[in-house]
């Protein structure tokens, strides 16, 4: 069955399209969720979602419009952030709003929705052309070379943006360049699972990772495996099952995540166990001992 599917040239694009942006969103997502901004990446692509708008109402690329004005929402709501007292959760909440409302303002004017808006909402990663995959290809390149360049200040940034100011990093300057990066995630990721999916594919496979507690290096390897898994199984089933790619892709992950709760919890209770156990056995031969 998966040398058959291997065989059409879609499903090609779709599989190598997917795990790119699968190792990207979770790069990326990892940043976003220690430094607690979890939701940025919901903002950001509902804003990408009045970019897209724009495009198919002025028809250009719509992929193109929304790179623009993603980035530079992004680039404003970070600066407004810093230069005013509105609280972070705030200015996520006022660009997210402000992009939606965009959005549906255009495609009225437009005459409603089309099938071309309906895929970038819900995703379309089985209809992808040639076009699409080399922009998803060369964003997601450029957003994880960068990333891999700076993923030490980065990481520090995300810790302590004081202790990072004290050491000498531009803690400034990375921030917009992080956001920035952040917007072409989302960018690229439109195609896979579309404006209202987005979120859950740049946060769940971190949060799952997280719950090994393991060291940083090892939590971004394993958020990156279960992110490329989801994409690659969520891909296979719904061609297989003529499912939503996106919504089969989000809800794989969501099931791995409690899949990894369950055993964590079935683990916690075994060791529990044991534990007692062995503390009874040593309070007997204490007692036995004394005796």
């Amino acid at each position: 069955m998966v040398f058959e599917i291997l065989q059409y040239s879609f499903m090609q694009r779709a599989l190598l399209s997917g795990v790119v942006v699968a190792a990207t969103c979770s790069v990326v997502g990892l940043f976003l969720v220690l430094r607690k901004q979890s939701l940025f990446g919901d903002a950001l692509s509902h804003v990408a979602f009045g970019g897209i708008a724009a495009g198919l109402f002025t028809n250009i690329y719509p992929l193109w419009t929304a790179l623009v004005v993603s980035v530079l929402a992004s680039l404003g709501i970070t600066k407004l952030r810093q230069s005013t007292n509105i609280p972070p959760d705030a200015a996520v909440a006022v660009m997210l709003s402000c992009g939606l409302a965009v959005g549906i303002v255009l495609i009225g004017l437009a005459g409603g929705f089309s099938l071309d808006l309906e895929s970038f909402l819900f995703g379309s990663i089985l209809l992808i052309d040639m076009q699409d995959q080399i922009m998803i290809l060369l964003l997601s390149a450029a957003v994880l070379l960068i990333v891999f360049k700076l993923h030490r200040q980065l990481m520090y940034v995300a810790f302590s943006e004081d202790q990072a100011r004290v050491s000498g990093i531009n803690v400034t300057r990375l921030n917009y360049l992080f956001i920035g990066l952040a917007s072409l995630t989302v960018i690229a990721s439109l195609r896979l699972v579309g404006v209202l999916l987005i979120s859950a594919l740049i946060v769940i496979p971190n949060i799952t990772a997280m719950m090994f507690g393991k060291g940083f290096k090892k939590t971004a390897l394993i958020s990156i495996i279960i992110s490329v898994m989801s994409v690659v199984i969520g891909i296979v089933i719904s061609y297989v099952a003529n499912l939503a790619p996106g919504g089969t892709i989000v809800l794989t992950t969501i099931f791995i995540l409690v899949g990894s709760m369950g055993t964590k919890s079935i683990t916690k209770r075994i060791k529990m166990r044991r534990d007692l156990k062995n503390g009874r056995n040593s309070l007997a031969s204490n007692v036995e001992n004394l005796v």
